[in-house]
């Protein structure tokens, strides 16, 4: 065979791929079948909690989704992948759902790294990442097919900083963090603030997420003498820091990322957590109509249970995914472009959210500022612990 032969053949092979995918997409536009999202997030390994609390918020916004008529008439339904927060995972997920004709758009994964590892992906194969727990400043960056309704840590950390330096009155702060990407970003963001706002930082120390024991760290964080402790954390590692903080003698006033907020962190904590200070983007005891709504439908449906920020932020997630295939249908390019055209979309984190289209964010999100007394979050009175 020619080589005019050979590049007549691979032309007419791409060519009949194109087509048949744009076919695809066209039969998919006109079925009745459920339009589906691919979902890339943790249901195994050392963060399978958030993954689970995803689906709870998912199904509550579908049950609602669905009993409003559905998208345009048609239900909706996700195909999750456990990707364990795993960026290698996460990369040959997006492959998936980029080949699948009936996935019209990805939400997650949970951790940026992970995400945006597959960000170029999705971004070359023209399939909208939703990144709704990706607070990396940099995720949003990765093209014009990324798009989050997560608050940047370049937005959130200088909010804990305030609260820790301006209102606590906190002058010499320990940093504990994660020693992730999302870790390390965020305490370059928080000891960046922290210093503007007057407070001189003593000591950062890292910790890798399967770490258990933390008194070598607290030690040294006991011989700095700082009057406040910071802890960028999620709450499994944040509730353990605590307890053996008070078990080497560390008895200062600890600030936590918004990340700790969960019921979790109480019950895994104990009194090791009272007086804990922490931000969060939501707070149950908000009189905001979505949050009692999405409050009272979320006993109703799980026996009861108290939802938590992850669950808000799935739940919102899922509704903001509605709101835009409305406007842009099943074509995965008319979906980025309706994420531009989405305006006041009812939300938990955000009230009435509509999206920065420089910045591919949602702005405006609430902002509490809680601690921890007698067991239970409460919004903090401005009273020293």
């Amino acid at each position: 065979m020619s080589n005019i032969d050979r590049r007549t053949l691979v032309r007419g092979s791409l060519a009949a791929v194109v087509a048949g995918a744009a076919f695809s997409r066209a039969a998919l536009a006109q079925s009745s079948e459920p339009i589906l999202l691919g979902v890339s997030g943790p249901l195994t390994g050392p963060n399978a909690q958030y993954g689970a609390q995803w689906k709870q918020g998912f199904d509550l916004a579908l049950d609602e989704i669905h009993a409003a008529g559905g998208i345009n008439g048609r239900k909706l339904a996700y195909q999750f992948e456990d990707s364990q927060s795993d960026p290698r995972q996460s990369v040959a997920i997006a492959q998936k759902f980029l080949s699948d004709p009936r996935i019209v758009m990805e939400l997650g994964d949970f951790s940026s790294p992970a995400s945006m590892a597959a960000s170029p992906i999705y971004q070359r194969g023209g399939l909208v990442q939703f990144g709704f727990t990706n607070s990396h400043p940099d995720f949003t960056k990765g093209g014009d097919f990324m798009w989050s309704t997560s608050v940047s840590q370049a937005d959130e950390q200088p909010l804990l900083a305030a609260y820790a330096v301006k209102r606590l009155g906190l002058k010499k702060l320990a940093v504990l963090h994660l020693n992730t990407d999302w870790g390390r970003t965020s305490r370059d963001y928080f000891v960046k603030a922290a210093k503007e706002y007057g407070a001189e930082i003593a000591v950062t120390e890292g910790y890798i997420a399967e770490e258990r024991d933390f008194r070598s760290t607290l030690v040294r964080v006991r011989d700095a003498n700082p009057d406040g402790l910071i802890l960028i954390s999620y709450y499994s590692d944040g509730a353990l820091i605590a307890r053996q903080a008070r078990q080497v003698g560390l008895k200062q006033t600890i600030c936590a990322a918004s990340s700790v907020y969960s019921p979790k962190f109480l019950e895994l904590g104990g009194e090791a957590v009272e007086d804990v200070h922490l931000g969060t983007r939501y707070f149950p005891e908000d009189p905001r109509s979505e949050v009692k709504k999405f409050i009272a439908g979320f006993k109703a449906k799980y026996n009861g249970q108290e939802p938590d920020a992850f669950n808000a932020y799935s739940y919102d997630a899922m509704n903001m995914a509605a709101a835009v295939l409305k406007i842009g249908g099943t074509d995965r390019r008319a979906i980025r472009d309706a994420f531009a055209k989405v305006k006041d979309v009812s939300s938990v984190i955000f009230g009435s959210a509509t999206f920065d289209v420089e910045s591919r964010r949602v702005k405006g999100a609430m902002n509490a500022e809680l601690v921890v007394r007698k067991g239970q979050f409460a919004l903090w009175d401005g009273k020293p612990t």
